[in-house]
């Protein structure tokens, strides 16, 4: 029986720990049928120990995606490796310490600067790198945390994934005509790196034990992940410029 991928090329960015939504859309996409290729920033070498635990080999090719030559180079290096793309996954995340945690009042410009480059801005730029890649059309999916409200702990990513959000909508309004849509998925907090990374996560966690009407594991990104391979499918080949909730329910809820 064939999976939902079968035959497809995807890159996936963002893979850091096993824990990660990255990994388990590459460990799913695998399991559905797909080629995967895997970018890293700044330690290749801790992705490709967490490559091996895939079910499959997966090929990392070093991606700071703010920096230009290693965008300008992308292409053809996947080029070398699977000939084309289907699919490209977006799970990159940053901001500075002290744009975190309840700083936001006194967050510095150039950490407001960094965090929205890293985190919305390099949508576009990945997506334009693998677009000569992309002839036949294809899917790009993206990861943002619910942007619609202000989160504890979480001050100007806040703001980064509201940037990210929009600039998943404009290209998605730019690149349908190349047949390329460009989605997102919403996920519930998970206990990733990145989440580490954010002073106080757990009082954010929180929200999801008192508020979610689906029983919420913050150890289990496997969820997130299968929504992401959802919309890397052809089952959605009309769909583009959607955010797609995978948070057990919690952004319906009223109170």
């Amino acid at each position: 029986m064939s999976g939902i991928l079968d035959g497809k090329r995807i890159l996936i960015t963002g893979v850091l720990m096993e824990s990660s939504i990255a990994f388990h859309t590459a460990k799913v996409a695998q399991e559905q049928g797909a080629e995967v290729i895997l970018t890293a920033f700044p330690r290749p070498t801790l992705t490709e120990r967490i490559a091996r635990k895939l079910p499959k080999p997966a090929k990392v090719i070093e991606l700071d995606v703010t920096n230009q030559e290693h965008l300008d180079r992308l292409a053809g290096l996947v080029k070398d490796e699977l000939g084309s793309l289907d699919g490209v996954v977006h799970s990159i995340g940053f901001a500075p310490q002290d744009a975190l945690g309840g700083n936001f009042l006194n967050t510095p410009f150039e950490s407001v600067a960094t965090a929205m480059h890293v985190s919305a801005f390099s949508l576009k730029s990945l997506a334009m790198a693998c677009k000569p890649l992309m002839s036949e059309g294809g899917s790009i999916v993206g990861l943002t945390f619910d942007a619609q409200f202000a989160w504890p702990q979480y001050d100007w990513m806040g703001p980064a994934k509201a940037a990210l959000e929009a600039t998943s909508r404009y290209l998605a309004r730019d690149l349908g005509g190349d047949s390329i849509r460009c989605n997102l998925i919403s996920a519930g907090p998970i206990g990733s790196m990145a989440a580490k990374s954010i002073p106080g996560f757990g009082d954010l966690a929180e929200v999801w034990n008192t508020r979610s009407p689906l029983a919420w594991d913050m150890a289990d990104p496997e969820p997130a992940g299968r929504g992401v391979v959802a919309l890397l499918s052809d089952f959605f080949p009309k769909t583009t410029g959607e955010i797609i909730h995978v948070d057990g329910g919690v952004h319906m809820m009223g109170a």
